[in-house]
């Protein structure tokens, strides 16, 4: 089977926007960022009637690698999808790598999504932390995409869990577009 809808998905730091990224370069499909179709200025959140429709608008074409988790967006975009990539790392990289990363965009002031930035503040002394994000839903995500795996609902996606450095750069390696 020829996959061309594929949703990569798991737990922030664990490498999602990268693996999707090489992923849809790999096998000449179009990229979606559902960050960038989410966030508004100044981190504000949109409305699902505001959300939900330009979500099927980037769908729409039908082929695409898609890079995040928005679980009230799962009637939408696992309807069609073909594919799940779950990056499920060991919690020790993904702290290690959202820490690393909350770091880097403070200090080069890294625009994001509709004109974001992440502070130090924001990364470190808030409720709305990245780095807390990332740690307390680590074990909700392993639960909630181990029992999405089994779910009948979802027995027409192929779900791919990979676990190490090692299988990241395997599955990347046997892509062919």
């Amino acid at each position: 089977m020829k996959y061309e809808r594929i949703n990569v998905v798991g737990t922030s730091g664990a490498g999602k926007s990268t693996f999707a990224q090489e992923t849809a370069r790999r096998l000449s499909l179009p990229y979606i960022e559902l960050d960038r179709l989410f966030w508004k200025s100044n981190w504000t959140e949109p409305t699902d009637d505001e959300f939900f429709p330009k979500l099927r608008d980037a769908l729409a074409p039908g082929r695409w690698v898609l890079d995040g988790n928005y679980d009230r967006t799962r009637h939408i975009k696992w309807h069609h999808v073909q594919m799940v990539v779950w990056l499920d790392l060991p919690l020790y990289l993904v702290f290690a790598r959202v820490f690393a990363r909350a770091i880097t965009r403070s200090y080069t002031g890294e625009e994001l999504w509709a004109g974001n930035k992440e502070t130090l503040k924001k990364a470190f002394l808030s409720r709305d932390s990245i780095i807390l994000w990332s740690l307390t839903n680590f074990a909700r995500n392993r639960r909630r995409y181990r029992a999405d795996a089994k779910n009948d609902q979802y027995r027409h996606i192929q779900f791919v869990r990979l676990r190490s450095k090692k299988a990241v750069n395997q599955f990347l390696n046997n892509l062919k577009s």
